[in-house]
Order: C-alpha cells, then structure tokens, then sequence
C-alpha cells in the first residue's frame, strides 16, 4: 500500500471517530470545522473524503455495523451455536452502550451492509434452532430488533447504573431460550435481508 493510500486510510479513520464524538457532544449540529480540529485534519480533508455531513454519518453508521457483522462472521465458527448467539447480541448491546449513537437514530443505514447483518444473523439464528438452544419461532428478524433493547429500555429509568442494560439483556436472552417458552402471540415481522 502506498504512504499516500496509508494516510487517506489513517484520515478517514480519524475523521470517523472524530466525528462519532463530536455528533455524541453536540448532536447533528455538530460543525464540520470541530470535526476536522478533532481529528487533526483540514476541512478539506473531511469534504474529501466525505462530500456532505449526511455522506459521514452514513459511513459512522456503515462502520459499526460493518464491526459487528466481522463479529457475527467469527461466531458462525463456534461450536456451541447458542452461546455464539447470544455472545452476537450481547456484543451489540455492549457496544450500544458503550458508545452512544443516540444521534444516529433516524439515519439511513447502508442497506448492503445492514442486509448482510441480517443475512448472518439468520444464519446464526438457524445453527441456534439446529442444536436446539433458541425457542423455534424466534426468527433472525426478532433477534435483530431486540439487539437494540437493552439500551433503549435503560434510557428510559432515572439515575439508571451503567451496566443496567445487563438486566434487560438477561430478561431477554432467557425469553429466547426453548425452555418454558409458550407460543408467541403474533407472526414474525418480515425480515430486513430482502
């Protein structure tokens, strides 16, 4: 690889973070002069590299879930598919909380690579009914709208610890399981893969 290509990689991944955290402080408000100063780059390096803020907070957006489907991706190898599910979901919410996306609530996710979690998930969610460690009308699409609940329920209790959403996640994760399960009351939403 080139210095040149080295240090457009070394800025993109600067100006994302950088951006991440500027967005977190002040919101979608958040100025792309503070974004470059954050990062230690020019303005226009940041319009280089991303043309408008919306061209930025979709590739914030693409990263993080382009980081889980690398973890979902590892998971499908492990021989206790139930455990490797749960491992998937509690990643998430793990790093739901540990870094907030609050401002990311509402923006366009790339739908390749949001179509490619589905598509893992589904199979991680099929190897999980195969050794009979997840209740079999649990779907992929169920398990990738409730990734996002722990967190979301905390937001909601004053004075919340920090690792409540661990409560919630363990309340969910055991309404998985096959055992003791009762019949669900509807039929699954359609998936997300397509």
């Amino acid at each position: 690889m080139s210095p040149l290509r080295a240090d457009a990689a070394r800025n993109r991944a600067l100006l994302l973070a950088a951006a991440a955290d500027e967005f977190d402080e002040h919101g979608l408000d958040a100025s792309v002069a503070d974004i470059a100063r954050r990062a230690g780059v020019g303005k226009g390096t940041v319009f280089r590299h991303f043309p408008t803020k919306d061209d930025l907070i979709a590739a914030i957006v693409r990263s993080r879930i382009e980081e889980l489907n690398a973890v979902a991706e590892e998971l499908l190898t492990a021989d206790d598919a139930g455990a490797a599910l749960f491992t998937f979901v509690e990643t998430a919410a793990r790093r739901q909380q540990e870094r907030d996306l609050s401002f990311l609530r509402g923006a366009a996710s790339p739908i390749d690579a949001q179509q490619r979690m589905a598509t893992l998930l589904d199979r991680l969610v099929e190897r999980a009914h195969e050794q009979g460690a997840l209740r079999p009308d649990v779907t992929g699409t169920d398990v990738l709208l409730l990734m996002c609940a722990p967190n979301h329920v905390v937001s909601f209790a004053p004075d919340a610890s920090p690792d409540l959403w661990r409560r919630y996640l363990a309340i969910i994760v055991d309404g998985l399981r096959p055992e003791g399960a009762r019949p669900l009351p509807e039929p699954p939403p359609a998936g997300f893969s397509g």
